[in-house]
């Protein structure tokens, strides 16, 4: 079942109704539905499909020159082209009067296995793109490489390309298309346990609870997602231990970067530089006060749910998981734990929720930009937050969760209003109350009369 990309799928397909030679780089973390997007993309279409190994430029040349005659010319002797260069013009030359599509998956690999690929490949471009059909896509996991190594300005292929499409997790609304069968609440809590990577979602099927799902895929030494964030890192980094300890700080609480720094025992300098590295990977996020960012009251946190999942619950438990107790350990998460950590979830997705809102015209306010607020209360001289605030000129929506297993009452609204009091400059306020389990009849009458109120349970994030 392929479900979303949209928006990349119609923006390749008007790169390929264009007339003459288009270069597309696609790129984005592993298992994020890359392969997924070009598949669907070039069905029915002519297309050689290679996918580069982590081998010789022999081996590598080899599979390419198979793929290339299976779609060019099928009957032909299937003998390797003696080099890359070759195989590369003979692309070309069978392009130079109908569109073919050329991929090559995890470029990364094949440039690695030769140094002149990329060279040859930007020297190719030159000399055909002008009068070629050809349609090329370079699609990568490696996120360093894919924009240093090519899109970045000191790459041969520097310039060249078309288009280029950083893949992103889905958000909570696509993720759940993939599990239809479970109700709101649990779709919400299954994006919080998973995330929004589609390779994870595909994993859930409506045969089982949420509690077995979850057990299934973390909490057994045989689970999908046991060990799966220690395998990515060693994918992606050069020094997975320290990183390891880096997002280990930011799981148990520590947010500042000297407060980091000093829990995984590194310089401030090195520590900032690998979280820009995280932050890269879309495992790490830098926040500031929304409306007033002041960079002094920067913070960190994990920006990837299944991470954040992971580090808060199996970290600290990985010895009983193993000595089989992850059923314990799951009943205890499940329990006692998983209310309060899906506070911090309901949030973000109530955040996905006003840009969902915000491409249909769905909102009072046009805003320009949404984040988390916190500060000193200036009249009560004390610190507060808000959830989010959402806002452009002197207008803003200031919203509140509460991932509860109550009704949320006028008290809520009440406390929300009084907060946005510290905010003089919004002469037009509106109020977005997000709760998990709906509204008591005093809050709906209050918000009615109110006209600037709006409240949104969890079916509604569905609409």
């Amino acid at each position: 079942m392929f479900v979303g990309r949209k928006a990349e799928l119609d923006s390749l397909a008007r790169e390929h109704g264009r007339s003459g030679f288009q270069f597309a780089v696609i790129y984005g973390r592993r298992r994020v539905g890359k392969t997924t997007l070009i598949n669907e993309f070039c069905k029915d279409k002519r297309a050689i499909y290679f996918v580069a190994v982590e081998s010789t430029l022999k081996e590598n040349l080899s599979l390419l020159s198979e793929q290339i005659y299976d779609v060019l010319a099928p009957d032909a002797p299937h003998n390797p082209f003696a080099t890359f260069r070759d195989a590369i013009e003979y692309c070309f030359l069978r392009s130079k009067s109908e569109r073919v599509i050329l991929v090559i998956d995890e470029y990364p690999y094949l440039a690695e296995s030769g140094r002149s690929v990329s060279s040859v490949l930007q020297a190719a471009i030159d000399k055909h793109h002008n009068d070629n059909q050809l349609f090329l896509i370079l699609c990568g996991s490696s996120m360093s490489f894919m924009e240093n190594q090519v899109l970045g300005y000191k790459s041969p292929l520097y310039g060249r390309r078309s288009t280029q499409f950083k893949i992103l997790p889905f958000d909570y609304f696509d993720c759940a298309k993939m599990y239809p069968r479970f109700s709101f609440d649990d779709k919400i809590t299954l994006y919080g346990a998973i995330g929004g990577v589609p390779e994870y979602a595909s994993r859930i099927d409506g045969g089982l609870s949420v509690r077995d799902k979850l057990r299934e895929l973390f909490f057994s030494p045989s689970g999908r997602l046991f060990e799966e964030p220690s395998s990515l890192l060693k994918q992606e980094l050069k020094n997975p231990q320290t990183y390891n300890g880096i997002i280990a700080a930011i799981s148990s609480g520590h947010s500042r970067l000297n407060e980091i720094a000093t829990a995984v025992g590194i310089e401030t300098s090195q520590c900032s530089n690998m979280l820009a590295t995280l932050i890269s990977l879309g495992l790490v996020k830098k926040e500031l006060p929304a409306v007033n960012p002041n960079p002094r009251k920067s913070v960190y946190g994990l920006s990837d749910q299944m991470f954040r999942f992971w580090y808060r619950f199996l970290l600290p438990n990985l010895s009983r998981i193993s000595a089989g107790l992850g059923e314990k350990v799951c009943d205890e998460v499940i329990g006692r734990q998983l209310n309060a950590f899906m506070g911090n979830v309901f949030e973000e997705c109530a955040k996905q929720y006003m840009w969902r809102l915000l491409r249909v015209g769905r909102v009072p306010v046009e805003f320009s930009d949404i984040g988390r607020w916190w500060g000193s209360n200036r009249y009560k001289r004390c610190e507060e937050e808000i959830d989010f605030i959402a806002w452009s000129g002197d207008s803003a929506v200031f919203g509140e969760c509460k991932w509860r297993n109550q009704a949320a009452d006028t008290d809520i609204l009440g406390e929300l209003i009084r907060k946005s009091e510290n905010f003089e400059r919004f002469s037009e306020k509106h109020y977005f109350l997000f709760s998990k389990s709906g509204f008591t009849a005093d809050l709906a009458k209050r918000a009615q009369n109110c006209g600037n109120v709006r409240l949104i349970d969890a079916a509604s994030m569905f609409d």
